[in-house]
C-alpha cells in the first residue's frame, strides 16, 4: 500500500503545480505560442495550439527522462 500512497501524493503535487502554472499563465494573458493556428470569422473562432502541444510534449518527455534517471535502480 505504501507505494500507491506515494504515487497518489506525487500525482496530487503535480496537479497542484500544474494548476498553479495554468492560473499564472491565465493571469498573464498567455495566448499560445507563435505557430498556433487561429481562424476567426464573424461568429466562429477556431484555435488549434499545435506548437504549444509540441512544446509541452517535449517538456514532458524531458521531465520523464530526468525522473527515470533520478529514480533508476
Amino acid at each position: 500500500m505504501e507505494p500507491l500512497a506515494k504515487m497518489l501524493i506525487a500525482a496530487g503535487a503535480l496537479f497542484i503545480v500544474g494548476g498553479a502554472i495554468l492560473f499564472l499563465l491565465a493571469k498573464l494573458h498567455f495566448r499560445g505560442l507563435p505557430g498556433d493556428i487561429v481562424y476567426q470569422n464573424n461568429n466562429t473562432t477556431f484555435y488549434f495550439p499545435i506548437v504549444t502541444c509540441l512544446a509541452l510534449s517535449v517538456l514532458g518527455t524531458v521531465a520523464m527522462w530526468i525522473w527515470r534517471w533520478l529514480f533508476r535502480q
